[in-house]
């Protein structure tokens, strides 16, 4: 195991009836909030109507910012800025997923500078400080909610970037899982899928082998995902289900899972952020289309650690007595079928995706790598993983 720091400022409060502490919670940061939120069902489910009254009741004053689309756009983000540099905006609330958390995040930070926002994407500005940032989670998957990540779609480049900086953990956090109980059933799926998808690439990047606390970890919160979106998927209201899918969608990419790895990748997020960029793909599903095909890609290059992972996630089900390369086999087809049971897509064309545009899109990726120091993913070796995806 590598030396690591692992230090995680956000407070969490979680559970049912968590939703009215946001009015304190932000009063301690200032009087002066810009609310942001996503399309209609922060309105439609009554969580917008306990937000502003718990924030009414604390004396914070709020200007607002809706319509945060999924892949959010710099547009909309420049546009925050704006309103927080016009209305003297004190703190930032993202009251929604992992999108509308990301916003609130860039927002954040463009609104203490004078350069572009979309600088701090590309490598060319560091963060040197931001307004603090509260969050209420509706949708668990990006893990946002308790990290030191954002990720932003430029609108005419479809570049999407991701840039992560210790000045962007939120200050508190909010996980009430009854929030959660509208999000509809493709979304849940997506959810569950880019939380795996987190713990994946770096339980089959890390180079260090002897990682045993870690394996463990990620292999309970890889089972513990998949049994809780069956529930969710089951039953909606399943307050358990969305109390396990919740936890474990932040406790996937808050640090911990990573902590102790050394240094790990981020594949097929870096492909799927293209796929996002260049045809606006559902995050988790253009993930769920990447899976498979990268996961046979890493077969050919390391399949004890597969065969391991799947004896962790599936254990019982995969046979001891073969040889690793089919112990990996056996994984990835036991993970297909619960990919095809949640109803995701599991190949590109299945999102629209022709075998003739893997060139370009890995040639978009091209430019993440370079941004996110992944040198060692050519466009060669890029094309060579999405042709698996087909």
């Amino acid at each position: 195991m590598h030396n690591f720091v692992f230090h995680n400022p956000t407070k969490i409060l979680f559970g049912k009836q968590t939703l009215p502490s946001i009015g304190p919670e932000t009063k301690a940061f200032g009087t002066r909030a810009l609310l942001v939120y996503g399309q209609q069902s922060l309105k439609q489910n009554g969580t917008y109507q306990q937000i502003t009254q718990s924030l009414a009741d604390a004396g914070v004053a709020i200007t607002e910012l809706g319509n945060i689309q999924a892949n959010p756009l710099l547009s909309k983000v420049r546009e925050g800025i704006l309103v927080a540099k016009q209305e003297k905006i004190e703190v930032v609330i993202g009251a929604g997923g992992g999108s509308v958390i990301d916003t609130a995040k860039a927002i954040a930070a463009g609104a203490v500078v004078e350069h572009d926002v979309w600088k701090f994407f590309t490598g060319k500005k560091g963060i040197k400080g931001t307004l603090p940032v509260n969050t209420v989670l509706t949708l668990p998957a990006s893990g946002s909610e308790m990290n030191s990540g954002m990720v932003l779609t430029h609108d005419e480049k479809r570049q999407k970037f991701g840039f992560g900086h210790r000045f962007l953990f939120p200050k508190t956090s909010i996980l009430d899982p009854e929030l959660s109980y509208t999000v509809p059933p493709d979304y849940t799926a997506y959810g569950a899928v880019d939380a795996i998808s987190h713990i994946l690439e770096f339980y089959l990047t890390t180079k260090d082998p002897d990682t045993p606390v870690q394996d463990k970890f990620m292999e309970g919160l890889i089972a513990s995902i998949m049994a809780a979106c069956n529930r969710c998927l089951k039953d909606p209201t399943d307050y358990g289900g969305r109390a396990s899918l919740m936890w474990s969608a932040t406790l996937a990419l808050n640090g911990l899972t990573a902590a102790g790895l050394g240094r790990v990748g981020f594949p097929m997020h870096l492909l799927e952020h293209s796929l996002s960029g260049l045809y606006n793909t559902a995050h988790g599903a253009g993930l769920a289309a990447l899976l498979p095909g990268w996961l046979h890609y890493y077969q050919e290059n390391a399949p004890e650690r597969l065969a391991m992972l799947g004896k962790g996630v599936f254990p019982g089900t995969i046979p001891a007595d073969v040889p690793a390369t089919d112990m990996a086999d056996h994984f990835i087809d036991l993970l297909l079928q619960w990919l095809r049971q949640i109803n995701v897509p599991t190949s590109l064309p299945e999102l629209g995706v022709a075998a003739a545009d893997i060139p370009t899109i890995a040639e978009h990726s091209c430019g993440l790598a370079k941004i996110w120091r992944l040198r060692e993913y050519s466009q060669p070796l890029l094309e060579n993983i999405l042709f698996r995806c087909c």
